[in-house]
């Protein structure tokens, strides 16, 4: 079976990331300088996917990459393992000069997971264990470059005193590592290195990932299908009209149009609008389950932003949302993930969900 040139499932591998080269570029280049870096934007916008390529790219420089997924971490011990298997995996020969830094611990690289099925008495102290990788991860640094991802660090915030050993542990050594942070809870992302209480506040430059510029977009879909012989017409501009450059649905979408482009015929409108059908069926109870945990007030805003209607005044007033439920509402909407500001106006994030609202519930 042919393969579509447009995937959009789960993180890219770093040859299949196109149209961020300049965002890439000014990534390698901060952490090459060793400037602390906090990559900030709504889920499923590639965050994942260039650092990926981020770390492909400095790979090739002799830079051993250490990546933690940080999402949903639950405690301790978990942020223990996280790490513990983000060490474990990595290539090069740093993980053996780790290992032979543990060497006296008490854990050994690879198994802490194993160490917390034991019996409570007989169990690691969690905070003694990341002491410990940390220190080797640092030690080991000193000798080779090593480039630390930690991704989805928004999930620190849910392990007590876990963002202040961090800081503790990595604060003097930046110039021996390169480290990136990343997040989708783009406003609590700001919070972690913008509010002076917090352990990490000034400690990195915020970068912003956007949405795909209209000329990336179209270029992207052009090349895709022109390499599997088929016609791309207008589509790019069509895709970035609906989407405004949102990554993970306009490559949803262009595939949902490239498998019903025929090979070697002109594009036809039509495939678009039965693509279009196909992408809104299947994200059909996905976006009625999403909306229907919204409380009352987040709902009401949901339809006005996705309606292009302003949360004040008259349009508000029909759908009972006074200024002050309106103005909390949109702050937690942001918070989420779920609006953002573009220019002067706001709008849903994702444009399926957006379009669903619209459709269910126009004003």
């Amino acid at each position: 079976m042919e393969q579509s040139p447009f995937p959009f499932q789960g993180p890219l591998s770093p040859d299949a990331v196109h149209g961020r080269d300049d965002l890439v570029a000014d990534l390698v280049e901060r952490v090459t300088a060793g400037r602390v870096t906090a990559l900030l934007g709504p889920r499923r916008f590639g965050k994942t996917s260039v650092l990926g390529r981020v770390a492909a790219d400095v790979e090739a420089a002799g830079v051993s990459t250490i990546v933690v997924d940080l999402y949903e971490v639950a405690s301790a011990a978990d942020l223990a393992v996280r790490f513990d298997e983000a060490v474990a995996s990595t290539r090069g020969q740093i993980v053996e000069r780790i290992r032979h830094l543990l060497g006296g611990a008490e854990i050994s690289l690879g198994v802490v997971k194993l160490a917390f099925t034991r019996r409570p008495a007989e169990q690691p102290d969690p905070v003694a264990v990341l002491h410990q990788l940390l220190d080797a991860v640092v030690a080991a640094a000193e000798r080779d470059p090593v480039l630390l991802i930690l991704d989805e660090f928004a999930g620190i915030d849910r392990v007590d005193g876990a963002a202040g050993l961090l800081r503790t542990k990595l604060q003097h050594h930046v110039r021996q590592m390169g480290i990136v942070f990343a997040g989708s809870q783009p406003s609590l992302m700001r919070s972690l290195f913008t509010d002076v209480a917090r352990p990490f506040y000034g400690q990195a430059e915020l970068v912003e990932i956007g949405p795909l510029s209209p000329v990336a977009l179209t270029s992207i879909v052009r090349d895709g299908f022109r390499s599997t012989g088929r016609d791309a017409g207008r589509l790019g501009a069509v895709l970035h009209e609906f989407t405004g450059g949102h990554p993970q649905r306009s490559m949803q979408l262009a595939d949902a149009v490239w498998r019903r482009a025929v090979p070697g015929e002109r594009f036809r409108e039509e495939w678009w609008g039965a693509a279009l059908d196909d992408v809104r069926g299947q994200a059909e109870l996905a976006n009625e389950s999403l909306f229907s945990r919204s409380i009352s007030n987040d709902q009401k805003v949901l339809r006005l932003v996705a309606n292009g209607a302003p949360l004040f005044g008259s349009a508000a007033a029909v759908v009972g949302l006074s200024p002050g439920s309106g103005q909390s509402s949109r702050d937690r909407l942001v918070d989420n993930g779920e609006i953002m500001r573009t220019g002067s106006r706001w709008r849903v994030v994702d444009p399926i969900y957006a379009d669903w609202i619209r459709r269910r519930f126009p004003i």
